[in-house]
Protein backbone atom coordinates (compact mmCIF):
# COMPACT_ATOMS: atom_id res chain seq x y z
CA UNK A 1 0.00 0.00 0.00
CA UNK A 2 1.32 3.37 -0.97
CA UNK A 3 0.86 6.52 1.09
CA UNK A 4 2.16 9.82 -0.15
CA UNK A 5 2.43 12.86 2.03
CA UNK A 6 0.58 15.80 0.45
CA UNK A 7 2.90 18.21 -1.23
CA UNK A 8 2.77 21.87 -0.44
CA UNK A 9 4.86 24.01 -2.66
CA UNK A 10 6.54 26.87 -0.88
CA UNK A 11 6.50 30.23 -2.46
CA UNK A 12 9.84 31.26 -3.69
CA UNK A 13 11.15 34.47 -2.11
CA UNK A 14 10.79 37.54 -4.17
CA UNK A 15 13.67 38.06 -6.45
CA UNK A 16 14.70 34.41 -6.56
CA UNK A 17 14.17 34.21 -10.26
CA UNK A 18 16.02 37.45 -10.67
CA UNK A 19 18.88 36.23 -8.52
CA UNK A 20 19.04 33.01 -10.47
CA UNK A 21 19.03 34.91 -13.67
CA UNK A 22 21.63 37.29 -12.38
CA UNK A 23 23.88 34.59 -11.15
CA UNK A 24 23.36 32.56 -14.26
CA UNK A 25 22.20 29.43 -12.34
CA UNK A 26 19.78 26.92 -13.98
CA UNK A 27 16.11 27.25 -12.94
CA UNK A 28 15.86 23.45 -12.78
CA UNK A 29 18.83 23.00 -10.44
CA UNK A 30 18.49 20.57 -7.49
CA UNK A 31 16.59 22.10 -4.56
CA UNK A 32 18.41 22.98 -1.41
CA UNK A 33 18.49 20.72 1.64
CA UNK A 34 15.17 20.59 3.53
CA UNK A 35 13.04 21.60 0.56
CA UNK A 36 10.06 19.45 -0.55
CA UNK A 37 9.74 18.18 -4.08
CA UNK A 38 6.61 19.67 -5.65
CA UNK A 39 5.64 16.57 -7.65
CA UNK A 40 6.05 13.70 -5.16
CA UNK A 41 5.75 15.49 -1.84
CA UNK A 42 8.85 13.69 -0.60
CA UNK A 43 11.75 15.62 0.98
CA UNK A 44 14.33 16.45 -1.54
CA UNK A 45 17.04 14.46 0.14
CA UNK A 46 14.98 11.22 -0.43
CA UNK A 47 14.61 11.80 -4.15
CA UNK A 48 16.32 8.92 -5.88
CA UNK A 49 16.71 7.01 -2.56
CA UNK A 50 14.56 4.21 -0.95
CA UNK A 51 11.14 3.40 -2.48
CA UNK A 52 8.53 5.09 -0.18
CA UNK A 53 6.62 1.90 0.80
CA UNK A 54 9.93 0.37 1.86
CA UNK A 55 11.01 3.44 3.77
CA UNK A 56 11.35 2.53 7.46
CA UNK A 57 10.29 6.00 8.49
CA UNK A 58 6.75 5.40 7.06
CA UNK A 59 6.20 1.92 8.55
CA UNK A 60 4.07 3.21 11.40
CA UNK A 61 1.65 5.09 9.15
CA UNK A 62 1.53 2.16 6.72
CA UNK A 63 0.72 -0.28 9.51
CA UNK A 64 -1.92 2.10 10.85
CA UNK A 65 -3.62 2.42 7.46
CA UNK A 66 -3.29 -1.31 6.93
CA UNK A 67 -5.03 -1.98 10.24
CA UNK A 68 -7.75 0.56 9.45
CA UNK A 69 -8.27 -0.93 5.99
CA UNK A 70 -8.38 -4.46 7.38
CA UNK A 71 -10.91 -3.47 10.04
CA UNK A 72 -13.07 -1.67 7.44
CA UNK A 73 -12.85 -4.63 5.07
CA UNK A 74 -13.60 -7.07 7.90
CA UNK A 75 -16.62 -5.07 9.05
CA UNK A 76 -17.81 -4.70 5.46
CA UNK A 77 -17.33 -8.43 4.90
CA UNK A 78 -19.14 -9.36 8.13
CA UNK A 79 -21.98 -6.86 7.92
CA UNK A 80 -22.66 -6.62 4.18
CA UNK A 81 -20.97 -9.17 1.98
CA UNK A 82 -21.25 -12.26 4.19
CA UNK A 83 -24.99 -11.76 4.95
CA UNK A 84 -25.72 -11.26 1.27
CA UNK A 85 -23.75 -14.34 0.30
CA UNK A 86 -25.44 -16.29 3.10
CA UNK A 87 -28.86 -15.08 1.98
CA UNK A 88 -28.11 -16.07 -1.61
CA UNK A 89 -26.85 -19.49 -0.53
CA UNK A 90 -29.86 -20.00 1.74
CA UNK A 91 -32.21 -18.95 -1.05
CA UNK A 92 -30.54 -21.35 -3.46
CA UNK A 93 -30.58 -24.10 -0.87
CA UNK A 94 -34.29 -23.50 -0.25
CA UNK A 95 -35.00 -23.45 -3.98
CA UNK A 96 -33.03 -26.66 -4.53
CA UNK A 97 -34.86 -28.30 -1.62
CA UNK A 98 -38.20 -27.19 -3.07
CA UNK A 99 -37.22 -28.49 -6.49
CA UNK A 100 -36.17 -31.81 -4.98
CA UNK A 101 -39.44 -32.03 -3.04
CA UNK A 102 -41.39 -31.20 -6.20
CA UNK A 103 -39.41 -33.78 -8.17
CA UNK A 104 -40.06 -36.38 -5.46
CA UNK A 105 -43.76 -35.55 -5.47
CA UNK A 106 -43.95 -35.78 -9.25
CA UNK A 107 -42.04 -39.07 -9.18
CA UNK A 108 -44.41 -40.44 -6.54
CA UNK A 109 -47.40 -39.36 -8.64
CA UNK A 110 -45.85 -40.92 -11.75
CA UNK A 111 -45.19 -44.15 -9.86
CA UNK A 112 -48.77 -44.17 -8.59
CA UNK A 113 -50.10 -43.54 -12.10
CA UNK A 114 -47.93 -46.33 -13.49
CA UNK A 115 -49.10 -48.70 -10.75
CA UNK A 116 -52.74 -47.77 -11.39
CA UNK A 117 -52.23 -48.22 -15.13
CA UNK A 118 -50.63 -51.63 -14.62
CA UNK A 119 -53.44 -52.66 -12.26
CA UNK A 120 -56.09 -51.54 -14.77
CA UNK A 121 -54.22 -53.31 -17.58
CA UNK A 122 -54.03 -56.52 -15.53
CA UNK A 123 -57.75 -56.24 -14.70
CA UNK A 124 -58.57 -55.64 -18.37
CA UNK A 125 -56.49 -58.65 -19.41
CA UNK A 126 -58.16 -60.83 -16.77
CA UNK A 127 -61.60 -59.60 -17.88
CA UNK A 128 -60.69 -60.24 -21.52
CA UNK A 129 -59.52 -63.75 -20.65
CA UNK A 130 -62.72 -64.37 -18.70
CA UNK A 131 -64.86 -63.08 -21.56
CA UNK A 132 -62.86 -65.13 -24.05
CA UNK A 133 -63.18 -68.26 -21.95
CA UNK A 134 -66.90 -67.68 -21.50
CA UNK A 135 -67.31 -67.07 -25.22
CA UNK A 136 -65.35 -70.22 -26.05
CA UNK A 137 -67.37 -72.27 -23.58
CA UNK A 138 -70.62 -70.85 -24.94
CA UNK A 139 -69.53 -71.52 -28.51
CA UNK A 140 -68.52 -75.06 -27.63
CA UNK A 141 -71.82 -75.67 -25.81
CA UNK A 142 -73.81 -74.23 -28.72
CA UNK A 143 -71.81 -76.29 -31.22
CA UNK A 144 -72.36 -79.41 -29.13
CA UNK A 145 -76.08 -78.69 -28.84
CA UNK A 146 -76.31 -78.03 -32.58
CA UNK A 147 -74.42 -81.26 -33.29
CA UNK A 148 -76.70 -83.24 -31.06
CA UNK A 149 -79.78 -81.64 -32.63
CA UNK A 150 -78.47 -82.42 -36.11
CA UNK A 151 -77.65 -85.97 -35.11
CA UNK A 152 -81.12 -86.40 -33.58
CA UNK A 153 -82.72 -84.98 -36.70
CA UNK A 154 -80.63 -87.24 -38.90
CA UNK A 155 -81.48 -90.22 -36.72
CA UNK A 156 -85.20 -89.45 -37.00
CA UNK A 157 -84.91 -88.95 -40.75
CA UNK A 158 -82.93 -92.19 -41.07
CA UNK A 159 -85.49 -94.07 -39.00
CA UNK A 160 -88.30 -92.67 -41.08
CA UNK A 161 -86.41 -93.58 -44.25
CA UNK A 162 -85.79 -97.08 -42.98
CA UNK A 163 -89.49 -97.41 -42.19
CA UNK A 164 -90.41 -96.19 -45.65
CA UNK A 165 -87.84 -98.58 -47.19
CA UNK A 166 -89.28 -101.46 -45.18
CA UNK A 167 -92.78 -100.56 -46.33
CA UNK A 168 -91.58 -100.32 -49.91
CA UNK A 169 -89.77 -103.65 -49.61
CA UNK A 170 -92.83 -105.29 -48.06
CA UNK A 171 -95.09 -103.85 -50.75
CA UNK A 172 -92.57 -104.86 -53.40
CA UNK A 173 -92.41 -108.42 -52.06
CA UNK A 174 -96.21 -108.53 -51.93
CA UNK A 175 -96.41 -107.30 -55.49
CA UNK A 176 -93.73 -109.81 -56.52
CA UNK A 177 -95.79 -112.65 -55.02
CA UNK A 178 -98.92 -111.52 -56.84
CA UNK A 179 -96.99 -111.09 -60.07
CA UNK A 180 -95.38 -114.51 -59.61
CA UNK A 181 -98.77 -116.13 -59.02
CA UNK A 182 -100.27 -114.43 -62.06
CA UNK A 183 -97.22 -115.37 -64.15
CA UNK A 184 -97.31 -118.97 -62.94
CA UNK A 185 -101.05 -119.20 -63.74
CA UNK A 186 -100.43 -117.85 -67.24
CA UNK A 187 -97.50 -120.25 -67.80
CA UNK A 188 -99.62 -123.23 -66.65
CA UNK A 189 -102.44 -122.16 -68.96
CA UNK A 190 -100.03 -121.94 -71.86
CA UNK A 191 -98.41 -125.29 -71.09
CA UNK A 192 -101.36 -127.51 -70.27
CA UNK A 193 -104.14 -125.48 -71.89
CA UNK A 194 -106.15 -125.33 -68.70
CA UNK A 195 -106.38 -123.27 -65.54
CA UNK A 196 -104.66 -124.16 -62.30
CA UNK A 197 -106.09 -123.63 -58.86
CA UNK A 198 -105.03 -120.43 -57.15
CA UNK A 199 -104.14 -122.30 -53.98
CA UNK A 200 -101.80 -124.56 -55.86
CA UNK A 201 -100.14 -121.63 -57.60
CA UNK A 202 -99.75 -119.74 -54.29
CA UNK A 203 -98.24 -122.83 -52.60
CA UNK A 204 -95.78 -123.28 -55.48
CA UNK A 205 -94.71 -119.54 -55.34
CA UNK A 206 -94.27 -119.73 -51.54
CA UNK A 207 -92.13 -122.85 -51.92
CA UNK A 208 -90.01 -121.04 -54.56
CA UNK A 209 -89.54 -118.03 -52.18
CA UNK A 210 -88.35 -120.30 -49.41
CA UNK A 211 -85.83 -121.98 -51.68
CA UNK A 212 -84.56 -118.59 -52.84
Amino acid sequence: MFFVTPAYAEEAPAGTAETGAATGTDAHAAPAAGEVHTETGVPAEHHGGVFPPFDSTTYASQLLWLAITFVVFFVLMQKVIAPRIGAILEQRHTRIAQDLDEAGRLKAEADADVAAYEAELAAARAKANTIGSAARDAAKAKAEADRRAVEASLAEKLKAAEGRIADIKAKAFADVGTIAEETATAVVEQLIGGTAAKTDVAAAVAAAKKEA
